[in-house]
């Protein structure tokens, strides 16, 4: 079982983090980054939504032994930790986690929630999974789709709530187990970021990762084929398999955090923000960024402009 645990933000650098964590030799991460399985334990995944099912049934581990069986691979390594960026907005997690690992230390970043929401958007465009291209009517239909139980990564506005996500987490672990850093964190000095979780779960902080890859970019695909072959390569598949044995995995890593990485970002581009949907989101979270200030003791100023 993991002795940390990287909760969320969804779409605020956890997949950044994920891949700079298990760069250190004293830390082992689990090879399915999402496995969702404080959340998902023992559950019919019956989520609705565009490719729902498929998508969640490739990343969600809900059988015990199975998730156990993801940190098997360690071999001696101080920190054991997985990344499923939705814990922190699921309920279930808190109390899933509280029953396997309640000593476990947890790790969340926040990202200002509207350009969170409007990121999770173009996640969702770019894998040809949003029906609607318009994020404002995107945005109108977020109930309908919760009612029709589409997967929680549909929840683009509630999922920004993170006053009432963030308190659970504190009153059932206490201050003291969780450490709370913003996405401009992370992006500004993520050796700074780095060196404190380190620190923070036990590990030489002195050790110091090559950051400059960007993963998980959100965008629209300018080639919807790029992106496809992009996609057949990365997921399971009988050509994939076959090969396998011909590439060392380390081989393998470089070119999936290297060149397939680097192949998807270019084939990338971010539209712009539309204004008006933005100073909706904003004040529609202005009361819960108030409470979180306080919270965090933070100066989240910068996210109401």
């Amino acid at each position: 079982m993991p002795n940390f645990l990287i909760v969320g933000a969804q779409k605020a650098g956890t997949t950044a983090l994920y891949q700079h964590l298990k760069k250190h030799p004293d830390v082992f991460m689990s090879p399915v980054k999402e496995p969702h399985f404080f959340a998902f334990e023992g559950e019919d995944l019956d989520f609705r939504g565009p490719r729902d099912r498929e998508t969640l049934g490739h990343m969600v581990v809900g059988d015990e032994g199975a998730y156990r069986e993801l940190f098997a691979g360690a071999n001696g390594e101080r920190a054991r930790g997985e990344a499923s960026a939705m814990y922190l907005y699921m309920e279930e997690a808190v109390g899933g986690i509280r029953r396997h690992v309640p000593d476990a230390k947890l790790v969340a970043v926040l990202r200002n929630p509207a350009d969170r929401a409007f990121s999770s958007f173009l996640h969702m465009v770019r894998d040809g999974r949003e029906p609607i291209p318009d994020f404002g009517r995107a945005l109108a239909a977020e109930e309908g789709r919760i009612g029709g139980r589409w997967s929680p990564i549909w929840h683009y506005r509630r999922m920004g709530f993170y006053h009432e996500q963030l308190s659970r987490y504190y009153e059932a672990f206490g201050p003291e187990r969780l450490r709370v850093y913003l996405y401009e964190d992370l992006e500004g000095s993520p050796e700074r970021v780095l060196r404190d979780i380190h620190e923070f779960i036990g590990v030489d902080p002195s050790f110091v990762p090559d950051v400059s890859a960007r993963y998980n970019v959100s965008g629209v695909p300018k080639s919807r084929r790029l992106h496809a072959l992009h996609r057949f390569l990365l997921r399971p598949n009988p050509v994939k398999s076959a090969l396998k044995p011909f590439f060392p995995k380390g081989l393998r890593r470089r070119m999936v955090e290297g060149s397939l990485n680097a192949l998807r970002n270019r084939n990338l581009v971010k539209p712009p923000f539309p204004d008006e949907v933005r100073r909706g989101l904003i004040e529609g979270y202005r009361e819960d960024i108030s409470k979180l200030e306080t919270l965090l003791d933070r100066d989240l100023s910068g996210w109401l402009r």
